[in-house]
């Protein structure tokens, strides 16, 4: 009996297919005799996907693109930009001899794209502008390659700090950015260099006179070599023998600041380690604990647009100089401060304190207070094992011991700025006002990273602040896109960006 039959056979004793009328053994061996039928004239015949398929079709750029597409808001966004030192730069003129330069509002369109779309290689852009129908719609035809956009991020920092400027003034003219209150923070990004590429002076000297010897080596070898082909080979072995002995020789003069920065912090100056990879990052402790070559970026947003209106680098992973210059930046792009300003426990330095306390009220978590120690109190625990039970609470308080000073007091020294400070932080209001500190900044630094800054695709301070002028000019753009649209002519594509980042 065959598995269909004993199944029928069960279901029948059961009772399931009691109602039902059993087919005859004609209409069984007519089905059976169907099948076969069907067998024996071959297999279904279908239409498979044929992808090598040379295909013309004919299409305009314009139409690849829905109105609302977000490569449309950049190129919007792009065109109301004066570029105008870009173009003033160009050589090519009316009948003078030269190749046509690239239109610098497609170079600047493609990154700041890809930055919103979380790409940071210049060779993956490339590769975009012929594969991805966004990217060629911006190029609208025009052939870019990664050599154009790698040197024109890297050559125009100035320009993109300009351009932010004249955004955050513009949404402040137009009451976006309110400047009520601020908030700070810092956030880590790993370096483009390995832990592996740290070393101390002597192992740098060591290798600065190999780098050394292997240019002259090389130097020797293309002039004595006819060969053509050879020499373009040896040429590219000795400009990279030059790139590696100037970066071992900025790792060595990095050394004596990354030597007194250890010596402030108690360690030891000739453990001092820089980078031969990248000379100018440092290493950070990570938010995983480890430690590896970084750079401290910082982010000044106001609290109520979320809009980026400072931005900064540093080669330190402490955050406790960092807030006088944020402010000082601030003022200059918008002529005034905010009325509150926001940080964490790690940027209230005293003097810090002191030189913003005329320019903005600080909100910031005032550090506990350690209760005070008797004279005759000895140190260890152990030797004083009364001490260790009123620190548990099984004896009362030692009256002879001074009683613990609140944190919000002032302590002798404090100046005046840094009391107020104390006294504020004492207050619930004050509270309820840092609590907007979180929101805000730690929001920014959360959308950084999901747009890809995780690891910095280049190398050296300058550069890596070209990179984050973009990411910040891409955020405001999308702010901008979702609370003043009309400032750069988007109007019914404003509802589907705001909800890609709201």
């Amino acid at each position: 009996m065959t598995t269909d039959a004993a199944g029928a056979t069960a279901g029948q004793e059961a009772g399931l297919f009691e109602d039902l009328a059993q087919p005859s053994a004609a209409d069984v061996q007519a089905a059976a005799q169907a099948r076969a039928k069907e067998r024996s004239q071959g297999t279904a015949r279908v239409l498979e996907p044929n992808r090598q398929q040379v295909e013309l079709r004919a299409s305009d750029l314009e139409s690849l693109l829905a109105e609302d597409h977000r490569a449309r808001l950049v190129w919007g966004y792009v065109e109301r930009q004066d570029l105008s030192a870009l173009f003033d730069a160009i050589k090519a003129r009316g009948s003078v001899a030269g190749r046509a330069a690239i239109d610098p509002r497609i170079l600047f369109s493609l990154w700041l794209y890809a930055t919103l779309d979380g790409v940071g290689s210049g060779r993956e852009v490339a590769r975009l502008t012929t594969a991805h129908d966004a990217y060629r719609w911006i190029c609208g035809g025009v052939d870019v390659n990664y050599h154009a956009l790698n040197d024109f991020r890297s050559a125009n920092d100035q320009l993109m700090d300009e351009v932010l400027t004249d955004n955050v003034a513009a949404m402040a003219d137009a009451g976006v950015i309110t400047l009520e209150r601020v908030a700070q923070d810092g956030m880590r990004v790993r370096a483009d260099a390995g832990a592996a590429s740290l070393r101390r002076q002597a192992s740098l000297e060591e290798h600065l006179g190999q780098a050394r010897e292997l240019v002259r080596t090389l130097k020797t070898l293309a002039e004595v070599d006819p060969g053509q082909a050879s020499r373009r080979a040896q040429a590219a072995k000795l400009r990279a023998a030059r790139e590696r002995e100037q970066r071992i020789q900025a790792a060595l003069e990095r050394l004596p600041e990354v030597a007194a920065t250890k010596r402030r912090n108690g360690g030891k100056p000739e453990d001092a380690r820089a980078s031969t990879t990248d000379a100018q990052a440092s290493v950070m402790k990570m938010g995983d604990g480890g430690f590896r070559p970084a750079y401290n970026v910082q982010f000044a947003t106001d609290c109520a647009a979320q809009v980026i209106v400072g931005m900064d680098v540093v080669t330190t992973g402490s955050d406790m100089a960092q807030l006088a210059p944020m402010v000082e930046q601030v003022e200059r792009r918008l002529g005034k401060t905010p009325d509150q300003w926001l940080v964490d426990g790690g940027f209230p330095a005293h003097e810090q304190i002191d030189a913003v306390a005329d320019k903005t009220e600080l909100y910031a978590p005032v550090p506990k207070t350690k209760a005070p120690k008797a004279k005759d109190e000895p140190k260890d625990e152990a030797a004083d094992p009364a001490r260790k039970d009123a620190k548990s609470g099984n004896t009362p308080h030692d009256p002879q011991r001074p009683a613990p000073i609140s944190e919000f007091d002032p302590k002798p020294g404090d100046s005046d700025a840094v009391a107020q400070w104390r006294q504020r932080m004492n207050t619930d209001g004050a509270r309820a006002i840092y609590k907007h500190r979180a929101a805000t900044a730690e929001c920014v630094n959360a959308q950084a990273r999901n747009r890809g800054l995780l690891r910095m695709p280049v190398r050296g301070l300058a550069k890596v602040k070209c990179v984050v002028r973009l990411y910040v000019l891409a955020h405001n753009l999308m702010r901008l896109a979702a609370l003043a649209p009309q400032l750069i002519g988007w109007g019914g594509g404003a509802k589907s960006i705001s909800s890609q980042v709201a």
